[in-house]
């Protein structure tokens, strides 16, 4: 899964903060001098500032010591949902865009051109999406603020006893921004736009979950080790100690448990006022909401019918070569089905990975990761693995989170491993914020491309796995095959619900038609795709772009195409829309 601060809440925050009050004014002063580059450098400064301190989580992920970037006074906040900052950010938006078009991106430094053109293509695709911004949703059970908050929570750093003051002062603000939240909800209810009832109930039960654990919450055990932690090194006192420990138990108490509980309550009263249960084909605005997804999320800019006819043509493919590898061992599905267990852990592959994709990766030493697990209250709202982006000025801590409860073979949790730590997520972000670049180049990621790096290199470590887990080539390319047809399949579905307004009925049957007669996971599919419109796409559609990407060097390259030195060059190139990291990467070999 996509690096879940990256993901969800720097993506909500980006467009609140680019727009911000004063911003204009700033901007049309700075071009009354210097040099393109230094103008530009300054107007993306003030970006920068604003965005990371208009959000303490986003900040404290992103910064481990903001006073080194001259970052010393910010508000304590979570962000802002209210409906009408939101509104009020289309205007800032467009105000801030029309400043960008002063400069001559000619005329700026490679880096600076990178940037220019990504944030031109943000700012076109957040001004489509006008009035339909009713149709974003911030919660979910998988990937809604309510699910992602908790583990930000306790993954929080204390470095200083100031951050322990920080970190109290979130959690008092939590029952507010949870308010408005549930005032967006009820915007969209009173325009007809609010979720299903079953979407709901969803949320509720998560919310309710969370709610049975008051007592040995995972959030207390997390704080009291980062408290012993300060302790053991000296930089409290034992009094300081026991003092915060009390203040977290009844902040716990005042604010974190009834903030799920009316959140659960809102959600409740809002319920039977959704009028659609079924994609966003049936909303007003839903199938323009849906290709603005694709752009700003999956930084895909092609048309849906170029999108659909490529995802045909790679199941088409992808299928061939399952026949091809049937014709030759008619046994392979029964050895994929029954794999030899291993005993290894998950640092001992994770240690493997660092060493075998030396050839194909250039190189990297992480020496401080640590794998957690997710705690078992969440296990059922929790994505499989995930991993938590570390502070850009220290690069850790690097941390990957794995769901006991989806593991179902030590294959899988090898592939796993590579998509979240190397060279995937974990790998991806510390080589590129090892490089120069400016540091708003942080905040200007793109699922499409973090998610599609992860899936491609996933794809490469089913062949790593095989003399490691001692299993033969072929039988872990039909695994990987099954892989990229079950991702291909649901990115259809995806866009065929969306797009195209399929119903659950018709979801069933074309699952039907590819083997998965169990009815109850038809649903459970739909459902998910419902509650996450192009979630799939960011992993799916990110992987083919990669792919297409690797056939064209090769294709400019021919027998002096080198694998690693491709790598090297998107992974400096960085996160970003694909039509800008096409750009920049085919013109290194034209």
């Amino acid at each position: 899964m996509k690096k879940l601060l990256g993901g969800k809440l720097k993506y909500l925050i980006i467009f609140a903060v680019l727009g911000t009050a004063g911003l204009s004014i700033f901007l049309a002063k700075s071009c009354l001098s210097g040099s393109e580059n230094t103008r530009f450098e300054k107007y993306i400064d003030k970006i920068f500032y604003q965005e990371i301190s208009s959000n303490t989580l986003n900040l404290h992920y992103t910064l481990a010591y903001p006073e080194d970037y001259g970052i010393r006074d910010y508000q304590i906040s979570l962000g802002t949902f209210e409906p009408k900052a939101l509104e009020d950010d289309l205007i800032r938006t467009e105000k801030l865009n029309k400043e960008l078009e002063r400069f001559d991106s000619a005329r700026l430094s490679q880096e600076n051109r990178i940037i220019y053109d990504i944030l031109s293509l943000e700012f076109s695709s957040r001004l489509s999406l006008g009035q339909n911004y009713l149709l974003q949703e911030p919660l979910g059970p998988n990937l809604g603020i309510q699910a992602q908050l908790p583990v930000l929570l306790a993954e929080y750093a204390f470095r200083t006893s100031a951050d322990i003051k920080d970190y109290f002062s979130l959690l008092a603000s939590v029952p507010e921004y949870f308010e408005e939240i549930l005032d967006f909800e009820r915007k969209k209810s009173e325009e007809g736009l609010f979720m299903s009832d079953a979407s709901a109930d969803r949320i509720i039960l998560q919310c309710e979950s969370f709610l049975e654990t008051s007592k040995d919450n995972y959030l207390y055990g997390t704080f009291n080790e980062r408290i012993e932690e300060l302790l053991n090194a000296k930089r409290i006192s034992r009094h300081q100690a026991d003092s915060f420990i009390e203040m977290h138990d009844k902040l716990m108490d005042q604010y974190i448990f009834p903030a799920y509980r009316s959140l659960a309550e809102g959600l409740e009263n809002l319920k039977g006022s959704g009028k659609n249960a079924q994609g966003l084909a049936n909303w007003e605005g839903g199938k323009e909401y849906y290709e603005y997804l694709l752009k700003s999320n999956v930084g895909d800019y092609r048309s849906v019918n170029e999108i659909l006819e490529d995802l045909f043509r790679q199941l088409q493919a992808d299928y061939g070569r399952v026949q091809d590898l049937l014709a030759e061992n008619p046994q392979i599905i029964s050895q994929a089905s029954h794999l030899p267990d291993s005993d290894l852990s998950p640092e001992q592959m994770l240690e493997y990975l660092q060493h075998i994709i030396t050839d194909d990766f250039p190189d990297l030493s992480v020496k401080e990761y640590e794998v957690k697990y997710v705690p078992e209250s969440m296990e059922d709202f929790s994505s499989p693995a995930f991993y938590l982006t570390p502070p850009v000025d220290t690069l850790s801590p690097n941390t990957i989170y794995i769901n006991s409860s989806s593991q179902v073979s030590q294959a899988e949790l090898f592939t796993t491993l590579a998509h979240e730590g190397f060279p995937g997520h974990l790998y991806q972000t510390v080589y590129f914020s090892s490089q120069d670049h400016h540091p708003v180049r942080e905040l200007l990621s793109c699922s499409g491309y973090t998610e599609g790096w992860a899936t491609y290199v996933e794809s490469l470590a089913y062949g790593y796995a095989s003399p490691l887990l001692d299993i033969d080539a072929e039988t872990m390319e039909l695994l990987c095959l099954n892989r990229s047809i079950s991702l291909c399949l649901y990115s259809i579905l995806d866009m065929g619900i969306h797009c195209q307004g399929w119903n659950s009925d018709t979801v069933s049957d074309t699952l039907a038609s590819f083997g998965i007669t169990n009815q109850e996971t038809g649903r459970e599919i739909f459902q998910y795709i419902i509650e996450n419109p192009a979630n799939y796409l960011k992993y799916y559609l990110g992987y083919l772009n990669f792919i297409s990407l690797r056939n064209q060097v090769q294709s400019l390259e021919g027998n002096s195409f080198q694998l690693k030195d491709f790598h090297e060059n998107l992974l400096k190139i960085g996160p970003g829309p694909f039509p800008v990291v096409k750009k920049y990467l085919l013109a290194q070999y034209q």
